[in-house]
């Protein structure tokens, strides 16, 4: 039975692999990429007064849903008057983004070739033939590079100890994080795999990814005037490199990722939202204007969130909504207080907070289940976030696993919920005296409808004045103290709850009207070949977006 097993999941593993294969090739021969050679008017470029040198560098050909948005803002800028150009990887990085689990889940090829063999020949090529088309310049790695630095980034790594790579510094540069970030992305987990002959060569591979990639924007930087930077999410290999040496040479720097609202991108200055949303102060958005319509538009959407039918992206389809039907799956005692628990994918962002009280997830996690253990006068609901498995990189370290290698025999009243399971985590929120983040967006939601949030590591809705912050071990186990708290937010704590939720997912949330929710992947595409829809004064969210980019201004859309 269990060879029988191991041979279909190898026959699985397989077929999967194969897929992301095909959709590689299929990349190279430039489907799903906008067709710009089809699109009119793209020498209407008009002049610009104070025309900007503008360079696009999340490098990665085939990251789709980077080339759809940023040839696309390319292109307008370009239009509008500005020296916009792109910088590409042409096959030089030892490790990447793209390195997908799935596809290299036999490790021993990536150990041996890298990206190279599987990866690179179907990810240069089409990201230059789609910029091109759009008319805009475009530069490789290549040119940046010199054998000499090569040699320097094998010196550096060979007396590099790879046990402290996370603090691991080049020339002010914080590598080693990006570095160590991008491995644990690899391998889909928050903490390396034990058996050091595998993790040291992964290691050493994004490392060196790393070093090239501080290399070549050195290079980038010193040959090209550069007034900013626009790249895709600001972390990982070789994007988060790119902003570090940005930052360091004094180049302005603009990120962006898509947003979870449908037609619509969140863009940062300075650095990766998953930092700027935390810090943003709150004159921001406390003051704004506050009416029946916004509340309207925030409740509707938000209560929309329950199916995610407005949103780019549904980790659950069909979720289940049934009070009775979840307390009695969970062995619920409704007479006595619960006390939610929300996870976030454990590998995902691995950045460094300094307000963070607890190591990471799983520290924080383990401190509350040996909390909660103490306390049978609460019941202690653990939902595992959905995305671990319907997410774009599913997770090889599930929570469940570690909870139960941790605790074979939970007590009766801490109850885990699958990532698989549909249970509706508005509904049970519902049902708690108080819910315990670390670091997901919920909190947001949870508080506009005036569910208690205590936030114990990076959380957007931290420092906001809405939620109770943990600000260290002792005054976590004090605020858990203190539970249950039998109360509801106050109606001024919820209207201030529902301003920042507004400016949140309605305001930072920038909409763009040239983009239309895909059938599959990418989440979005292009739904029009006229270029006179990229002009300025046709879609005030794009306006903005450029704005931003271009003069500086806060990446705040107000309709």
């Amino acid at each position: 039975m269990k060879k029988w097993l191991a041979s279909l999941v190898k026959k699985i593993d397989f077929f999967d692999r194969s897929l992301l294969l095909l959709r590689r090739v299929y990349l190279s021969w430039g489907k799903g990429y906008p067709r710009w050679s089809e699109f009119k008017g793209l020498d209407e470029v008009k002049s610009s007064k104070t025309p900007k040198n503008i360079f696009f560098i999340t490098s990665i050909g085939s990251h789709l849903p980077a080339m759809q948005l940023e040839t696309s803002l390319a292109l307008t800028l370009k239009l509008r008057g500005h020296k916009v150009s792109a910088l590409l990887c042409d096959g030089v990085l030892p490790g990447c983004q793209m390195c997908e689990p799935r596809l290299f889940s036999d490790t021993a090829h990536f150990l041996k070739h890298g990206p190279q063999k599987r990866l690179c020949g179907h990810c240069f090529d089409p990201g230059k033939k789609n910029y091109e088309q759009a008319g805009i310049d475009v530069y490789k790695y290549s040119q940046f590079l010199s054998d000499a630095k090569m040699a320097e980034a094998d010196s550096i790594i060979a007396r590099t100890d790879l046990s402290k790579l996370r603090e691991f510094q080049f020339e002010g540069l914080k590598v080693g994080e990006h570095a160590m970030a991008g491995a644990l992305r690899f391998f889909a987990r928050a903490t390396l795999p034990t058996d050091r002959s595998i993790t040291d060569v992964v290691l050493r591979r994004y490392l060196k990814a790393a070093l090239i990639t501080a290399f070549v924007t050195r290079e980038l930087i010193r040959q090209h005037k550069i007034d900013v930077m626009v790249f895709h999410h600001g972390i990982y290999v070789p994007q988060g490199i790119v902003g570090e040496v940005a930052r360091s040479m004094g180049v302005r720097v603009v990120n962006w990722n898509p947003a979870y609202r449908k037609n619509c991108f969140i863009f940062s200055h300075y650095e990766t939202y998953h930092h700027s949303l935390m810090a943003e102060p709150t004159e921001t958005w406390v003051k704004m204007f506050w009416d029946e319509s916004k509340e309207k538009t925030i409740t509707e959407y938000l209560k929309s969130r329950w199916t995610g039918d407005n949103d780019w992206i549904k980790f659950i389809q069909n979720p289940t909504f049934e009070r009775e039907k979840i307390v009695s799956e969970l062995s619920l005692d409704l007479n006595k207080p619960v006390i939610g628990c929300l996870t976030n994918v454990l590998w995902d962002a691995q950045l460094h907070y300094p307000a963070n009280a607890f190591e990471n997830l799983l520290d924080w996690l383990f401190s509350t289940i040996d909390y909660f253990s103490q306390r049978q006068d609460l019941q202690l609901v653990i939902r595992i976030h959905p995305a671990e498995v319907t997410g774009t990189v599913p997770s090889k370290q599930p929570v469940a696993e570690e909870i139960a290698a941790r605790y074979p025999n939970l007590p009766s009243n801490i109850k885990v919920i699958l990532p698989g399971n549909p249970l509706s985590t508005y509904v049970i929120s519902e049902l708690c005296d108080a819910v315990i983040i670390y670091g997901t967006k919920t909190g947001v939601e949870l508080t506009s409808v005036g569910i208690p949030v205590i936030v114990a590591g990076e959380a957007w809705i931290r420092n906001k004045g809405i939620t109770t912050d943990v600000g260290s071990r002792s005054n976590y186990t004090d605020i858990l103290n203190s539970l249950p708290l039998k109360k509801r937010l106050g109606p001024e704590v919820i209207k201030k709850a529902k301003k920042y939720a507004y400016h949140f997912f309605f305001r930072r949330m920038i909409p763009v009207k040239i983009f239309e929710k895909g059938p599959g992947w990418p989440p979005y595409q292009l739904k029009s070949n006229d270029s006179q829809e990229l002009l300025e004064g046709v879609d005030p969210g794009l306006d903005c977006i450029c704005r931003g980019i271009v003069d500086g201004d806060p990446f705040v859309f107000d309709s």
